[in-house]
């Protein structure tokens, strides 16, 4: 737990969380579900091609990573079916699958789009795991991101139960995290930096959680930084549904929620501009030497940050 008011550290279990919150409190939380988004197929030569499905323009038509690919190209996929590649706009591919129910194909032969340094232990241990559940949090419900929302990860039933019983509100929120989240920052001065577009929406019962809670003097807690730019661009537009871009850095003005949590993040990261935004940079920096030097663990399966 790093206080933003004082710098002060406590080191706790995820599991002593309600100790840090209280009755009339409430919990922000992104229920956006994991696609089984990786297709890997192959080339009419032979060769293999992969794609990540980022977000459906149309039916039948995404926009996509790939690799092994290029305009033009073919790609087979199992089942008989077919993508024809053509150039798209931030680096992207435009896919046209040679079937309408893409979504459905995806859930017979896509396989988690774990993060590459995952994959790579897999690779080299020869360990493999139920990534396909653990690659979820215990409340994702509407399918739809490339990569999980993973402060989220810590939470069990077992964990929520105890919140709820000691008062701690829930409100649920939708952002379907696209490649935005976690394309690295290139440009030197961090204002240059442009966040790509991912969808958001929350629905009215959110929205009533939240000011209740304000108004009773509770805090709004945003499990991780798809939850907390979602409300940030609803807290400076008044917009329930749309697309955010909002790139959050030191000196930005937070309206929409008052404590966080989230991961411990690799550098030139739009989440650690972000934590560094809300906790201030040279507090959170401590905070990460303090953590590293304790042996805690970052990226998507590693430790959780409370920041006050």
């Amino acid at each position: 737990m790093l206080d933003r008011a004082t710098g002060a550290v406590e080191h706790a279990f995820f599991r002593d969380l309600p100790r840090f919150l209280s009755a009339g409190d409430c919990l922000v939380v992104n229920r956006s579900r994991v696609l089984h988004a990786r297709l890997i197929g192959k080339k009419p030569t032979g060769g293999k091609a992969e794609l990540l499905l980022v977000r459906e323009v149309e039916p039948g038509l995404w926009s996509a990573i790939g690799s092994g690919v290029k305009a033009g190209s073919v790609v087979e996929l199992p089942d008989g079916w077919n993508a024809f590649v053509a150039r798209g706009q931030d680096g992207e591919w435009l896919c046209r699958f040679s079937g309408t129910d893409v979504r459905g194909y995806l859930e017979r032969r896509g396989l988690p789009p774990l993060p590459p340094y995952i994959l790579r232990r897999r690779r080299e241990t020869g360990v493999s795991g139920p990534d396909a559940e653990d690659y979820q949090t215990v409340y994702a419900r509407e399918q739809g991101s490339i990569a999980a929302p993973t402060a989220g990860l810590h939470f069990t039933p077992e964990l929520l139960a105890r919140l709820e019983t000691q008062g701690v509100r829930r409100a649920e929120l939708l952002l379907h995290v696209g490649p935005g989240t976690f394309r690295p920052v290139a440009a030197e001065d961090i204002r240059e930096h442009r966040m790509l577009p991912e969808w958001y929406r929350l629905e009215e019962p959110a929205v009533s959680a939240m000011r209740g809670a304000r108004s009773a003097g509770g805090r709004v807690v945003a499990v991780g930084t798809t939850a907390a730019r979602s409300l940030e661009t609803w807290g400076q537009t008044g917009r329930t549904e749309g697309e955010s871009t909002l790139f959050i850095t030191p000196g930005h003005e937070f309206r929409a929620f008052d404590a966080f949590i989230t991961n411990f993040h690799l550098p030139r990261s739009t989440p650690l501009v972000l934590a560094a935004a809300f906790a201030g940079r040279e507090r959170l920096l401590k905070a990460y030497r303090e953590a590293i030097a304790s042996g805690y663990r970052l990226y998507s399966y590693g430790d959780g940050m409370l920041i006050l």
